[in-house]
């Protein structure tokens, strides 16, 4: 019978063991005198599964358990204060990105409406292809009724039209607009 490095990691367990047929015993001892690589497999499992049983690497030295918590808290505490230190740098960032975002966004930094009364909606998808009129005030949905002026529309995603100062439809637009803006 020839077995192969396969064929022994498969059956490693039972082989350790003793629990493989004389046959398949021999096949392995056989391979083990060829393959230097299956020798280091066994010879190393066989060390995980000793060292594992040994009730020996199960116990302590008395006072270990002390020692092991004082050693941890003194490298724990400079690496608490370096993390608090990255904390606060990246709150610090996150408020000045944030007011410069928000100052870009306000009414000064922003388009200028085309009416005077519109609000604005961060809530309408900015892919969304809307109908604006030249000479309107609002942006529709294709099938809107309050369209004024047929005369110049043209269909634009409703991030350009935010940008081209138009103002969502409160119509059409219902299901988009905020109830507290």
């Amino acid at each position: 019978m020839v077995i192969t490095c396969d064929d022994l990691w498969r059956e490693i367990s039972n082989y350790l063991d003793g629990d493989v047929g004389p046959e398949l015993q021999s096949a392995i001892d056989g391979h083990l005198r060829e393959c230097r690589r299956c020798v280091a497999v066994v010879a190393g499992t066989r060390n995980l599964i000793e060292l594992y049983g040994d009730e020996r690497v199960q116990q302590v030295p008395s006072g270990f358990s002390n020692r092991l918590h004082q050693k941890l808290e003194s490298r724990l505490l400079p690496s608490r204060r370096h993390f608090l230190g990255w904390i606060v740098a990246t709150a610090a960032t996150a408020l000045v990105i944030g007011s410069f975002e928000t100052a870009r966004s306000s009414v000064l930094g922003g388009p200028a409406l085309r009416s005077k009364h519109a609000k604005g909606s961060t809530r309408v998808p900015p892919d969304l292809q809307v109908i604006v009129a030249e000479q309107g005030k609002t942006f529709h949905v294709a099938r809107c009724p309050f369209i004024h002026g047929q005369a110049g529309l043209r269909t634009i995603p409703a991030l350009e039209a935010e940008r081209e100062g138009f103002a969502p439809c409160v119509r059409c637009m219902k299901k988009y607009l905020d109830a507290t803006a």
